[in-house]
């Protein structure tokens, strides 16, 4: 039987480097990787017009995906993760210490179901106690996927041809939750400022409560691909596996990062987060994927709870 021949669109992180230069290939696979940004439209093209056979793809617009029928289905590898305490900024003028100071302030997101945007809207209300409809959400781009948001909260769409960081720094919003640094703020602007002052510390002691580094992309199949062809599943998944051990491996090579320290901080970054500190599978990351699918349900964006194992197809459970 012929091998199947495949597309799939990725980020270039250091972890996929080794797919994209064809160091791993998937066994019995015909693999075609392809380098595709989120900023050319990766996710929408995805969830659109399925452009790739599998593709690394927003979790929460996913998650909101199938359970509206899209034809996609998953495999439990986590390409991107972040915390969100270091992801939320303030302009330094508004008046806001600390997460109760939210309350009742203009609070800026890329789209209310971002992923990153469920996250840190679920932890200000599951980690710090403020409420959703207690805030009023600014949003600066369409919604990929449509939904009804819960009776009383507020969701504003930003004036088109707004720059959102610019509000920001103007104080047109008093904060910005967003999964890349707002530019401003790497260039200095003493407008912005993050929320938490020591968001590492706070993200270790988040860690230490919860045990997981909560994940913001998966890997997504098409349906049909995996019903006609299920062991691509697991050569996807081992794939992705060995790209990821020999990036790390590439780290023992202390010039391999311009960064001068950075065999120091991996090694303590071990002794917080343990050993895989990127850790695929499906009952790995059981208790992330299930506060994740909370946020979904307490945010509106999804209808009705979902178990882990209705994320990914049945012949990966089991990885």
């Amino acid at each position: 039987m012929p091998e199947p021949k495949l597309t799939l669109a990725v980020e270039h992180y250091d972890r996929h480097i080794p797919l994209l230069d064809r160091t791993v290939k998937a066994e019995g696979i015909q693999l075609d990787v392809r380098h595709v940004t989120v900023e050319s439209g990766r996710h929408e093209r995805m969830l659109d017009g399925l452009e790739w056979d599998c593709a690394e793809l927003s979790l929460s617009s996913y998650i909101m995906a199938i359970t509206r029928g899209a034809a996609l289905t998953a495999i439990p590898v986590f390409p991107r993760r972040l915390f969100s305490q270091s992801q939320m900024y303030v302009n330094t003028a508004a008046g806001i210490s600390g997460p109760q100071d939210l309350i009742g302030k203009r609070v800026g997101l890329r789209s209310f179901q971002t992923t990153l945007s469920v996250l840190a809207k679920g932890d200000l209300q599951h980690e710090y106690g403020i409420p959703l409809d207690q805030v009023n959400w600014i949003t600066s781009t369409d919604e990929p996927v449509s939904f009804q948001a819960p009776a009383g909260v507020s969701i504003e769409r930003a004036p088109q041809g707004n720059n959102i960081e610019t509000m920001l720094v103007q104080g047109e919003i008093d904060a910005y939750m967003v999964p890349r640094m707002p530019v401003p703020f790497v260039a200095g602007a003493p407008e912005v400022g993050r929320l938490f002052q020591d968001s590492r510390s706070e993200e270790i002691s988040y860690f230490q409560r919860n045990g997981f580094y909560p994940i913001m992309h998966l890997v997504a199949i098409k349906q049909e691909v995996a019903n006609q062809h299920p062991e691509v599943t697991a050569a996807l998944f081992t794939a992705f596996e060995q790209a990821k051990e020999t990036a790390f491996r590439f780290y023992d090579d202390p010039n391999w990062s311009s960064m001068a320290w950075a065999p120091q901080l991996a090694q303590e970054e071990q002794l917080i987060m343990g050993g895989d500190t990127w850790p695929n599978g499906l009952e790995k990351n059981r208790s992330n994927l299930e506060r994740f699918i909370q946020y979904e349900l307490d945010q509106g964006l999804i209808d009705g709870h979902l178990e882990v194992e209705d994320l990914f197809h049945a012949s990966s459970h089991h990885l």
